[in-house]
Formats: C-alpha cells, structure tokens, sequence
C-alpha cells in the first residue's frame, strides 16, 4: 500500500509544478518515481541483527581496523536531496572482530534513510560499537550536499566532514591521530 500512496503523491508534485501526467515522457514517472524511493530509502527495512547477520569473528588482534573510503549516498531530511560522499570506519578490536562487508553494510542501512549527515555519523560509530563492543570506534564522512548546490546558497565546490570519535579514539590523542592520519594516506 505505501508504494501506491507514493505513486500517488508524486502524481500530486508532478502537477504541482505545473506538469501534464499524460505527457508521454511523464505517464509512467509516478510508480517509477515511488519505486526509486522506496530504494533510496531501503535502510527503514533493515536492522543491525539482520545486516551484520552473525559475522562476527573471534580474535587476539588489538590493532586498528580501518576501512575507507565506503561510498555513501543519503537524502538529505530537510529537502530531500542527494547527498553523495564517503565514510572511513576504524575500530579497535576488544576480542572481536566484525566481517569487512559488514562495515559497508551498516554504512549503507543508516545513509539509505532520510538523514542529516551528522546524525548519520553518530547512528554508524554506535551500530559498530554494539556488534562488536570494541575498545574504540571512529567514524568521518566527507559529503557534497546537492542541497547546498543546487539551490540555496549554490555553493559548488562545499564539502561537509563529520567525524565521531568513541572509547580510546576520544580518549587517546595518539590514537586519535595515528586514524586521522592513516585516513588521509
């Protein structure tokens, strides 16, 4: 029912800005538009359970994990536009570790909602700590915001960074910049 609601709704914007549904190029834009939705905003569907879906390794290893440079698209809450980044994720491993495609995968499940970037850094450094419990996790995501480009102030070249630094990242200045520095390599 919520994809028909959807179709409905953008039949509605449609013609709100003036457009003909019957148009040829338009007949079909409403479902599609509904269907592109409900895949952008695929993230609703999912949970951390579901995603990381037991992998979840055993380990003596402590040192840092990072993976970077996840690709990330989002929409943003307040205009519901693109934006378009990346995300670095390290964790310090308490005993275990967490599949690599897993990382990517939470990344994806919290940046396929309506979101605010900063929000979305906080949702992805929580959901690492509560699978694995780590001694520390780091989350920074660097992102164009179409919103800012588009309309508005239309600033081209802007790039929003937002980091989270959790556990020894926040409390050791060392760890802190041996991440920073190994995300900028």
């Amino acid at each position: 029912m919520a994809l028909e609601d959807m179709k409905n709704h953008y039949a509605g914007i449609i013609q709100g800005v003036g457009e003909d549904l019957d148009r040829e190029g338009l007949i079909k834009t409403p479902e599609r538009a509904a269907k592109a939705m409900e895949y952008l905003c695929r993230g609703y569907a999912q949970d951390l359970d579901s995603v990381v879906n037991g992998a979840v390794f055993q380990t003596d290893n402590d040192d840092m994990v990072i993976v970077k440079d996840i690709e990330l698209y989002s929409l943003c809450e307040h205009h519901i536009l693109p934006f378009i980044g990346k995300a670095h994720v390290a964790y310090l491993p308490k005993g275990k570790v967490i599949g690599l495609s897993k990382i990517a995968r939470i990344v994806d499940m919290y940046a396929r909602r309506l979101q605010i970037q900063e929000q979305l850094t906080v949702q992805i450094a929580e959901a690492v700590e509560k699978a694995i419990d780590p001694f520390g996790v780091a989350v920074t995501i660097e992102a164009e915001h179409l919103c800012m480009k588009m309309r508005g102030v239309e600033k081209q070249n802007s790039v929003m960074k937002t980091s989270v630094m959790l556990g020894s990242f926040r409390e050791s200045q060392a760890t802190r910049m041996e991440y920073l520095q190994l995300i900028q390599d």
